[in-house]
């Protein structure tokens, strides 16, 4: 408790950029009562309709509400989701003046039905290609201007067309010139091409995916393997109801066990990791405690309905719980 304290209590005084895919989150919610005559299905009676931001818009999201500062890059469209994104991040306090608009491509548009706490079905309205040449540029003026105030940076890649090998370069170039870490969320496309990462955060089925063989993150050896093989000072593996894994250049590799949750949905809990985990490492704490302050966030994120946010009042009062549940139970934690 003292630990996450005396970290995020000083949050104020840092800025994050964040680089990436982002999208807009609809919801739809409601009752099921009956299967449609028309087909084997659900019949959800609409109850509730609400909005937010998704992908790296929900990365700079969690920063803000951890205390930080954050500037955003990315691409919206000419288009009304567009607008809604931009406006949704300026009334969170996050900085918009990196948003390329461009008229070739919509806004990402997620939509989720959801019955009670169950996910239906999702809707996606997108345009996965890469960005254009002008976009391209456009991105990486901005993230140049960008990294002048940050102390650290966010590669948040959701395989939407943005975090192309230009703008990958453009951010990883810059954030080792100034000196700040650089976290990266990747995906399948460009997996490989984040060489020299501080962070390198994927989840068992990405990295399962990309290696093409099981991940082992109880073996060292194997850890450390595939640490080297992609590049990056730590690889934090995540594990979904298992915990998360790390494994560092010096330190070797360590466990965290999940935290005893409920779980109601995992939606965005991987952008709330990325974010507390950048924003602990632009306070200088060490890879070790934003790994153990990014395990409690997490816990947090998925006893929560839908993508959202985690304050950092949210994560005092979870390790207080989890403090007291084991002095209780007569054990010690982090």
């Amino acid at each position: 408790m003292g630990r996450i304290r005396g970290i995020l209590g000083r949050s104020e005084r840092v800025r994050v950029l964040v680089v990436g895919d982002l999208m807009l989150d609809r919801y739809v919610s409601g009752s099921v009562t009956r299967i449609s005559p028309e087909s084997p299905v659900p019949v959800v009676r609409v109850e509730k309709e609400w909005g937010g931001v998704g992908g790296a818009a929900n990365v700079a999201a969690n920063v803000v509400a951890l205390g930080a500062q954050c500037e955003v890059v990315g691409c919206v469209g000419r288009d009304i989701a567009g607008m809604e994104i931009r406006e949704r991040l300026d009334a969170l306090g996050v900085g918009t003046s990196g948003l390329v608009e461009t008229r070739e491509r919509p806004t990402t548009v997620k939509t989720r039905v959801l019955a009670g706490n169950q996910q239906v079905v999702r809707i996606d309205r997108e345009e996965s290609g890469d960005v254009s040449p002008e976009a391209v540029r456009l991105l990486c003026k901005e993230t140049r201007g960008g990294l002048a105030s940050c102390a650290a940076v966010v590669l948040e890649d959701y395989d939407k067309g943005v975090l192309v090998p230009e703008v990958i370069q453009a951010v990883l170039d810059g954030a080792r010139a100034k000196g700040i870490p650089a976290i990266v969320d990747p995906k399948r496309r460009r997996f490989f091409g984040y060489g020299s990462a501080t962070v390198f955060k994927p989840n068992a089925k990405e990295l399962e995916d990309a290696l093409g063989e099981p991940v082992r993150p109880d073996d060292g050896v194997w850890m450390e393997g595939a640490r080297s093989r992609l590049d990056c000072e730590h690889l934090l593996l995540t594990l979904g109801g298992r915990g998360m894994a790390l494994c560092s250049a010096r330190n070797g590799t360590t466990l965290f066990s999940a935290s005893d949750r409920a779980v109601f949905d995992v939606s965005g809990a991987g952008d709330t990791v990325t974010a507390v985990v950048s924003v602990a490492m632009a306070l200088g704490a060490s890879m070790s405690k934003a790994a153990v302050l990014a395990n409690h966030a997490a816990a947090v994120q998925v006893a929560k309905a839908g993508v959202g946010t985690v304050t950092r009042e949210e994560l005092y009062e979870h390790a207080s719980t989890l403090m007291a549940a084991r002095e209780v139970g007569g054990t010690t934690g982090p």
